[in-house]
């Protein structure tokens, strides 16, 4: 019988993200067997502290888990700080953990992938983590299949895992030029993952994912995937710390339960041509969403300057 790892959730302004987050989690058949901790940051200002608050008046009430605990910060952490504390100190605690944000919307059958692939492959030490993503990429995926480094939306690691993050961004951008891997890293130069690496050192990000692939990378650690996404991301609607407004990354959801094969402990490299040729698909709107980004940015900066000169 298969132990369920506990579920870190990670949540802060979005009350109706959370809802439908954990809603479609509680709906999981593993969901009353497994233990919730919700991690709430604290807001950033004054704008924020009202949604704060609504979504810890929505979190202090949820059940339907085997166990709900809830973190609240005091202070705002910002997203990178919350999640590399709160996956640390669940694992200071356990072996395994599932990890979600409070805009993954989660199949049915999400707990019962993750933990038993977690399970199945605990003792491959070339396996890094499980992803329950999947892109819509064009081409006849296997069920589950391997690729080099990590992910973000929807995953889960062991305690050994997670031990080989890297805080430092620039020691792994320093190792990834040394060692010629940029162009392999970024997928053929289809996907900006090292200037995303750059930013995050010169403060023009706060993505802790981007060290976390990286780290995995650099090890030539494996994460699981699998052929049809067990999550939908519905935070591109312009809410999210790094989000924009975009439907590049919708994808069909698993609705019938899977059983998990076993398969080698390879990168298969079909496959990443296949995200190659998704990335170039998607090139032209993802520019036009880092444009749309920056001239937000520069719209809120100047409502918070009005702000505070009042």
């Amino acid at each position: 019988m298969i132990m369920p790892s506990p579920i870190a959730l990670f949540v802060y302004n979005r009350p109706k993200h959370t809802r439908l987050t954990i809603e479609a989690l509680s709906k999981n058949a593993l969901a009353r067997e497994s233990d919730l901790i919700i991690f709430s940051d604290g807001p950033r200002n004054e704008i924020d502290s009202s949604k704060v608050q609504q979504v810890r008046d929505y979190i202090r009430g949820v059940g339907f888990f085997k166990s709900v605990k809830v973190v609240e910060s005091s202070v705002n952490k910002g997203l990178a700080k919350s999640i590399i504390a709160g996956v640390t100190g669940v694992l200071a605690d356990h072996d395994s953990i599932v990890v979600l944000e409070d805009d993954m919307v989660t199949s049915p059958y999400f707990l019962s992938f993750m933990n038993q692939a977690l399970n199945m492959y605990w003792s491959e030490e070339n396996v890094i983590s499980i992803h329950a993503y999947m892109y819509p990429v064009k081409g006849k995926l296997p069920d589950s299949f391997f690729v080099r480094g990590a992910d973000c939306w929807g995953w889960a690691t062991w305690k050994r895992g997670w031990d080989l993050f890297e805080s430092d961004g620039s020691k792994l951008l320093e190792q990834i030029t040394a060692q010629h891997l940029a162009e392999y890293f970024d997928y053929n130069n289809s996907y900006p993952f090292t200037q995303m690496l750059r930013d995050q050192i010169n403060g023009k990000n706060d993505s802790w994912a981007i060290r976390w692939q990286a780290s995995a990378f650099l090890k030539n650690k494996l994460t699981l995937y699998p052929g049809k996404s067990y999550i939908r991301n519905i935070g591109f609607d312009d809410t999210g710390t790094h989000s924009g407004i975009t439907n590049v990354f919708d994808t069909k959801v698993q609705t019938e339960q899977v059983e998990l094969q076993k398969v080698e402990v390879r990168e298969r490299l079909e496959v990443r041509s296949w995200f190659e040729q998704y990335f170039n698909s998607i090139k032209p709107t993802l520019m036009r969403r880092i444009n749309r980004n920056l001239l937000s940015l520069v719209v809120k900066m100047k409502a918070m300057m009005r702000i505070n000169l009042r």
